[in-house]
């Protein structure tokens, strides 16, 4: 991700020919600090967070570190919208400040996992039935899962096997629950998303070895 614009993932409105989860999403509008228009809120109905916002996790080794909930849009995919793609992030950021940056409100960004260089420790962030914004194109955010990993896109140190292995499992286990083709098509990085100005993963993620291990997870 570029370090000046750090995470930011929100940007893009729905447009018209996109289903809407509530009627008041067309009005209910905020604006980024650098002008751009996020996303639209999700729905605060009471009954919906008690029904889906509690601290499980949607990946067995996942460790829940939920974003505020200003960070993301409720949904209920894929009824909601179909899940297609799995976008690929580099932090720019320690994984610890990463997590810290999607729980604070102000910052209106999120992706739905984090993982550890180290240890390939797992953070889920945004249950995987809601609309996290880390993709900047928000077509894309309603698509996709989004994973980050820790690190900085011209140290290639930070890409450690056991972070290769464990975002490896988690991808894998989530094309294995929406039926997600295990494939570059598919399997993209933030670079690769339409109309996006990252460049994350980097030219260091080895894109070869990681659709390798997804195929053998």
């Amino acid at each position: 991700m570029d370090r000046r614009r750090l995470l930011w993932g929100a940007a893009a409105a729905a447009t018209g020919a996109l289903p809407l989860i509530t009627p008041a999403h067309a009005a209910d509008r905020a604006r980024r600090p650098d002008g751009d228009a996020t996303a639209p809120r999700g729905s605060r109905d009471p009954s919906f967070h008690s029904a889906h916002q509690r601290s499980e996790v949607d990946h067995p080794s996942a460790q829940w570190r939920p974003a505020a909930s200003e960070n993301y849009t409720a949904s209920s995919r894929p009824t909601s919208y179909p899940i297609d793609f799995i976008v690929i992030h580099v932090t720019q950021e320690t994984f610890a400040d990463t997590v810290e940056i999607f729980q604070n409100p102000a910052r209106q960004v999120s992706a739905h996992y984090v993982v550890a260089s180290s240890d390939g420790s797992v953070a889920q962030c945004v249950r995987e039935h809601n609309v996290g914004w880390h993709a900047g194109n928000w077509d894309y955010n309603t698509r996709s899962i989004g994973i980050e990993h820790e690190g900085w896109v011209d140290q290639p140190a930070y890409f450690t096997h056991a972070l290769y292995e464990s975002s490896a499992a988690l991808t894998a286990s989530i094309c294995d629950r929406y039926g997600i083709p295990k494939d570059r098509a598919h399997i993209i990085g933030h670079h690769e998303v339409p109309g996006a100005d990252h460049t994350d993963p980097g030219p260091f993620w080895d894109w070869q070895r990681y659709i390798r291990l997804v195929n053998f997870a």
